[in-house]
């Protein structure tokens, strides 16, 4: 029922567990008091004392009403200041994990499952933590300090409630076992669900394009239905095993108070005393009742922790702390493969100068992308090494290397906001006028001052620019943030003629101050390049410029060839 390691998720706050279990355990002994004041209040007038005594108790009442009013304030303040430390922490852990991660997946882990554990799955972790955690120690706690209370008065009524307590967490003990499963089951069902509705969310348009919306229509009913069922099975169990703690709570407390009325009619024991028994029988099964009610939002909330644990203890790409002297990068004798699978490159070999433009082509899976992760630092080799000006990638400092390092893909994202923004974003101290010199770098200034100018505010995804428009708007924000070091990946993929002519030139022009690496599916683009390296079934199969491979007729020219002839079109240089 405890998890050590999620307890050690939450580090220094869990101070704020302590305190809440000690003024529970401070408020029990109030209402203790104020119930045994009461019962000599009574015992007062059923003696006949008519003095100044009845004051004292009293007085404690009305005191202790004040200490408990006070004490439960505080337990509230604690508890949610407990339950925002822990929500704050956990999301700087997480946030803080998927930048260490960086530009690599992870895990598993899908963009929906990310957002739902970071989000949701902390708050179901806050109840765990304020609301579980306080009350399960201190549910151990108070039937024990009762019994010591009650003991003196009448030792087997204080022995049988007691005993009967362990028959809660028992109980609990019992459903937890079948309710680990369930939860786990309900939320592996609860982010699949996310999932798949994201999915149908980002690719809406090309299933109404292919026809494909009814049957993704049935796909996420399916998806919805398993989701209800596992969501019956938990409001089941909860139904079941709150049945079971009512029975057994409830029932020791009416053994106890029957035990103590047996104990005043035959034992001859004070009936104030017996009322005072009769009274705090309840208050041994509470706390443990309370607890199994925070069980199962709890068990919930586990099954998250454990989703935030898996992501946690994912291990991060190695960095160092040395800086970039030389933007000159080589991939030396590199064998890699993803897990569980087979090599995606054999022993390559590439150099990438500074100020030249390389390019790297071959046809789908030959093993390109993983090139491009490797130069980025997402991945590491598992045999030959990467190296930036000699240095190989894992000593680099990683903020260092990043701020030499610009990307464009063709999946660039430009954010929601407005275009000086999106500038500023890499380049803090860039003026209006450098900002409208890189936009007309890439023939967009004047669509931009036609739009608003800088102001303009660019939609979710880029949704209300051209996907060409897009591409050019991010080629525009690196170029000024003046970077040693570009990958180009697939820039051009998807987009007008015009555009994809902006951004080769742009790419030229590039590579006459910075290293530019460039990945394009379209063979008439990396014709421009200084050297082109060929791969072929995770090896390097050719390389040189355009006429030396053109030459030798081999790989690079029986592709270049099939798709010049698929084009029906005269090469671009």
């Amino acid at each position: 029922m405890i998890d050590k390691q999620l307890i050690g998720l939450i580090g220094k706050d869990k101070r704020y567990v302590i305190y809440t279990v000690l003024m529970n355990v401070a408020s029990m002994l109030v209402n203790t008091l104020i119930t045994a004041s009461i019962c000599y209040i009574i015992y007062l007038i059923y003696s006949g004392i008519r003095d100044i005594t009845y004051l004292y108790p009293a007085l404690i009442i009305v005191l202790g009403a004040i200490a408990r009013y006070l004490l439960m304030r505080l337990i509230g303040e604690c508890t949610a200041r407990l339950g925002g430390s822990v929500k704050r922490t956990l999301r700087d852990k997480t946030y803080d994990k998927i930048m260490r991660l960086g530009v690599r997946s992870s895990g598993d882990m899908s963009v929906a499952g990310l957002t739902q554990v970071s989000l949701e799955g902390v708050e179901q972790l806050d109840t765990y933590y304020s609301q579980y955690l306080p009350q399960f120690f201190y549910s151990m706690i108070a039937p024990l300090l009762l019994f010591i209370i009650c003991a003196p008065i009448e030792w087997r009524t204080a022995l049988v409630l007691l005993a009967c307590v362990p028959l809660i967490p028992v109980s609990i003990v019992a459903v937890s076992k079948y309710a680990k499963k369930i939860f786990a089951k309900y939320w592996g069902r609860y982010t699949s669900m996310g999932d798949s509705f994201l999915d149908s969310v980002q690719g809406l348009k090309e299933l109404k394009i292919f026809g494909a919306d009814e049957a993704r229509h049935k796909k996420m009913n399916e998806s919805s239905e398993e989701f209800r069922k596992i969501t019956m099975k938990v409001l089941v169990m909860q139904l079941m095993s709150t049945t079971i703690m009512d029975l057994v709570a409830y029932g020791g407390a009416g053994a106890g108070i029957a035990l103590a009325i047996w104990a005043g009619v035959d034992g001859g024991l004070e009936p104030a005393k017996v009322l005072f028994l009769v009274l705090v029988a309840v208050e041994f099964f509470l706390p443990l009742r309370a607890l199994g009610s925070a069980f199962h939002v709890a068990m919930n909330g586990a099954s998250a922790g454990r989703k935030i644990l898996s992501l946690l203890a994912l291990p991060e790409p190695k960095w160092g702390d040395k800086k970039v002297t030389s933007s000159d990068m080589k991939i030396e004798d590199v064998t890699f493969a993803y897990e569980g699978g087979k090599d995606v490159l054999d022993g390559v070999n590439m150099t990438f100068p500074e100020h030249s433009l390389t390019a790297i082509v071959g046809e789908s899976g030959s093993g390109k992308s993983t090139c491009v992760s490797l130069l980025m630092g997402a991945i590491r080799a598992g045999k030959g090494q990467v190296t930036v000006g000699g240095t190989p990638i894992g000593e680099l400092d990683r903020a260092d290397y990043y701020s030499h390092l610009g990307i464009v893909s063709y999946n660039t994202y430009i954010f929601n906001d407005s275009v000086r923004n999106n500038f500023l974003m890499y380049a803090p101290a860039a003026t209006d006028e450098q900002m409208y010199d890189a936009l007309k770098e890439v023939n967009l200034d004047k669509f931009i001052r036609e739009e608003g100018g800088l102001d303009k505010v660019i939609n979710e995804d880029g949704v209300n620019i051209s996907g060409g428009q897009r591409q050019r708007l991010a080629l525009a924000v690196n170029l000024l943030a003046d970077k040693s070091i570009y990958i180009f990946d697939e820039a051009t993929s998807n987009i007008d003629g015009e555009s994809e002519a902006v951004i080769m030139a742009g790419v030229r022009k590039l590579a006459k101050r910075a290293a530019v690496v460039l990945i394009s599916h379209r063979m008439a683009n990396v014709t421009c390049a200084d050297n082109i390296y060929v791969l072929d079934g995770g090896k390097v199969a050719e390389s040189g410029t355009h006429d030396e491979l053109m030459q030798k007729g081999g790989v690079y020219a029986g592709l270049y060839t099939t798709q010049k002839a698929l084009e029906g079109g005269e090469e671009r240089e």
